[in-house]
């Protein structure tokens, strides 16, 4: 218990607001580059309706952006909450046997039907754009709003691997946005995503094995 309050007495307003921004910058910087054919499809789409296009454009990646910034919210509760319990090193990396526990849970959600059914919405800008449409700049912010629900459903647990690796680890955060950009913006994107299922799983082993 006394850990636990050491732990609260850390998370003053100052540094949620400095985590919450890390995440927040992190998740921007790591997801519109994979969200790029899917913005120029809507950019071209959007002139095609007349002026106002740049406008719309730009709300569309907003609302694509404040999903994320959603996500971060959350990201940066549970980074409180694993500290609160113990279970967060002063890194920002999880205790073994939680990492391998994470990381193995990301491994076999890469197999499942709704990573698959998220993906292949990812990986179709012009089939997401013409069954999304919605007219207007707040069409256009509702659709990036849309878009980035689905990237989300897509690679929320892949983010939640920064515990493992470490929230602040760059290699890892360069990797993981290597693996989101392959699998959503290449040919054999789906490929990707088992070969990543494979070493998220292969990884969980060792660390669980304390490799």
């Amino acid at each position: 218990m006394a850990a636990m309050g050491a732990q609260s007495e850390l998370w003053g307003p100052q540094r949620i607001a400095l985590t919450f921004a890390m995440w927040a910058v992190m998740m921007a910087a790591m997801m519109i580059p994979s969200a790029g054919p899917t913005v120029s499809v809507y950019a071209l789409a959007a002139r095609s309706q007349g002026n106002g296009a740049a406008l719309r454009t730009a709300l569309f990646v907003t609302g694509y952006v404040l999903v994320w910034t959603l996500f971060s919210v959350a990201a940066t509760f549970a980074q409180w909450l694993l500290g609160r319990y113990a279970l967060l090193s002063p890194a920002a990396a999880l205790t073994p046997i939680a990492g391998a526990a994470v990381v193995g849970i990301a491994g076999l959600y890469q197999l499942t039907p709704l990573k698959r059914a998220c993906l292949r919405r990812c990986r179709s800008p012009y089939g997401f754009v013409m069954t999304a449409w919605r007219p207007g700049e707040r069409g256009a912010l509702l659709m990036g709003a849309q878009y980035g629900a689905i990237c989300t459903g897509c690679c929320w647990l892949l983010m939640a691997v920064l515990f493992a690796a470490g929230v602040m680890n760059l290699l890892w955060v360069a990797g993981i946005s290597l693996l989101v950009l392959l699998e959503k913006v290449t040919a054999w994107g789906e490929f990707v995503a088992r070969i990543g299922a494979a070493a998220l799983i292969g990884w969980a082993v060792l660390i669980a094995c304390g490799v």
